[in-house]
């Protein structure tokens, strides 16, 4: 692993946990299999030597309130982690659309869960944005005046170098639509332009951008890829 990491420039190495994982479910059962299944993926991310293991808040649905399911997933990470350490192994919270009883579609909501977790684990803790969630749950990353209302909400509230990870992805529906459907880099309601100043803002430029863009024709990935790629270019050769 170590090898293909030199050889492939792997760095960060970042991993997504299994979207079965609900942290946040009411239901005993489910929940204890959710716990165990975390577990199970930070244990293998800390012995492949991953830098971030990326997971979804998870659906409160059950609970009494989103509050409720907050503390329930917190709950879910410190027994997940209970015993766990690690000097450079990070577990990144991502926002999400906030579809129905899903946390996470408000910024205030993972970092709560940021918050409470890290009093109670030795692992630590932090932040993976998504475009596509931001935009889709209220974040208006698509726009100039968007964009700079959405950077100063995740500097007070999640602190922008909390934010490790940027999973760069356009949207297939519209602004606000709470419906998680990514597009390809241009083809989607975000934009070129929208991705232009996203890629190129002093404060975000320096993240690690990952793209989960759909593959429906060989070559999709390397075509969003080198979209991205010469956006910074084009804003690179106007300096």
């Amino acid at each position: 692993m170590l090898n293909a990491r030199e050889r492939f420039d792997l760095y960060p190495l970042v991993i997504h946990a299994s979207y079965l994982i609900n942290l946040g479910s009411s239901d005993p059962a489910l929940h204890a299999k959710s716990v165990e299944a975390f577990r199970t993926e930070i244990e293998r991310g800390i012995e492949i030597g991953a830098d971030y293991l990326v997971v979804h808040p998870g659906n409160y649905k059950g609970c009494t309130s989103v509050e409720e399911g907050i503390m329930t997933v917190v709950r879910g990470i410190t027994d997940a982690t209970r015993g766990l350490k690690s000097r450079k192994f990070e577990i990144l919270i991502e926002n999400t659309v906030g579809a129905g009883c899903s946390i996470g579609g408000k910024l205030q909501e993972v970092a709560a869960i940021r918050q409470l977790a890290e009093k109670q684990t030795e692992v630590r803790i932090n932040y993976c944005i998504d475009t596509c969630h931001c935009f889709c749950s209220g974040y208006d990353v698509s726009t100039e005046a968007g964009l700079r209302d959405t950077v100063k909400i995740i500097e007070t509230l999640l602190g922008v170098d909390n934010v490790k990870v940027i999973h760069t992805n356009d949207s297939k529906t519209t602004f606000n639509s709470h419906v998680d459907r990514h597009e390809n880099i241009g083809e989607g309601h975000i934009g070129l332009e929208g991705f232009r100043r996203i890629l190129n803002h002093p404060k975000l430029r320096s993240k690690a951008f990952i793209l989960e863009t759909p593959v429906d024709n060989e070559g999709d990935d390397r075509r969003n890829l080198d979209t991205l790629k010469s956006l910074v270019k084009r804003t690179a050769r106007r300096r």
